[in-house]
C-alpha cells in the first residue's frame, strides 16, 4: 500500500502513525479548553468527541465513564496531565 507513495510521503505517513498517541493526547487537551467554554448541545458533542479520543488512546472504560459522568472538564484536564506525564 505504501508503494503508491513517494519516499517522502512514506516518511510522513510513518511518522504520523508512530506519533498517533501524542497527536490524540494533544487533541484531548484542546477538547478540555473547548469544554470549559462550551454550553448545551455543543458541550454534549465535545464530550462525545472526548470519549472517542479516550477510547482510541486506550483509557479504561471505567475511567472514561467516570470522567464523562461528572461532566467536569477539570477531571479531563487532570487525565490529560497524567497522560502527558
Amino acid at each position: 500500500m505504501l508503494d503508491d507513495f513517494s519516499k517522502h510521503q512514506q516518511g510522513i505517513i510513518k511518522r504520523y502513525y508512530s506519533n498517533l498517541d501524542t497527536i490524540q493526547v494533544q487533541k484531548l487537551s484542546e477538547l478540555v479548553t473547548e469544554l470549559f467554554l462550551a454550553e448545551g448541545k455543543k458541550r454534549e458533542k465535545l464530550w462525545k468527541s472526548a470519549t472517542s479520543v479516550m477510547e482510541k488512546i486506550g483509557v479504561p472504560t471505567e475511567r472514561i465513564q467516570h470522567v464523562v459522568s461528572k461532566n467536569d472538564p477539570a477531571l479531563l484536564a487532570s487525565l490529560v496531565k497524567e497522560l502527558l506525564g
